[in-house]
């Protein structure tokens, strides 16, 4: 498996900037699909982590009921060049990764559901984010597959989104928005609290 890096930058969409957005690239731009995805993110709760500080970014998640253990190296933020590396697992297994991820010792992590369009724009993969009952965002995406293409890559995608007056993150208000998800719309789960045989087939049919 060669590398990945994921080139990601992020910015604060209004409700009407996110309606607005979707209409322009449902005539503009190529539709990929819609993921509904429930995460759990361990990297919160790891000593040197948490999110400022992250360098490892470790995740359970569920794309559109298919389970994944997910990676990400590097520091995070508004804009992130990452070494991503993740594997796919069998439909049905997430309560069981998450089993064992708590016999590894990741036992809390912070509970996502997060909706999204995702589009092909301009040589870039768009995603258009509802944090259900909160808020919207964008993503905006290339991956390559060596250190030198990075930066052109991040300059590429940071281009067409200011072709389409975006406005990215900067790193401190990255992770204010992050800390505000956590106390509005996210929810800490904790294995030995909350987690019974199944927890997550029933809840959200995963």
């Amino acid at each position: 498996m060669s590398q990945q890096f994921e080139i990601e930058l992020r910015g604060l969409l209004s409700k009407d900037q996110f309606n607005q957005l979707s209409d322009t690239f449902s005539h503009e731009a190529e539709f990929a699909q819609n993921k509904n995805r429930v995460l759990i993110d361990y990297s919160t709760f790891l000593e040197g982590q948490g999110i400022k500080e992250r360098q490892k970014d470790i995740r359970l998640r569920s794309t559109n009921g298919q389970p994944e253990i997910i990676v990400k190296l590097g520091s995070w933020g508004g804009s992130e060049q990452r070494e991503e590396l993740s594997v796919l697992t069998h439909k049905d297994s997430f309560d069981t990764l998450v089993k064992i991820f708590n016999a590894l010792g990741y036992n809390k992590g912070v509970l996502c559901v997060r909706n999204s369009a995702v589009y092909n724009y301009d040589g870039v993969e768009f995603a258009l984010v509802e944090v259900p009952g909160h808020s919207y965002y964008f993503e905006a995406e290339k991956v390559v597959s060596s250190e030198s293409e990075k930066d052109k890559a991040r300059d590429d995608v940071a281009a067409v989104c200011a072709r389409l007056g975006l406005s990215i993150f900067s790193d401190v208000e990255f992770y204010n928005y992050i800390e505000q998800l956590n106390k509005e719309a996210n929810e800490v789960f904790d294995f030995a609290k909350d987690f019974s045989e199944g927890y997550f087939k029933k809840r959200f049919s995963i």
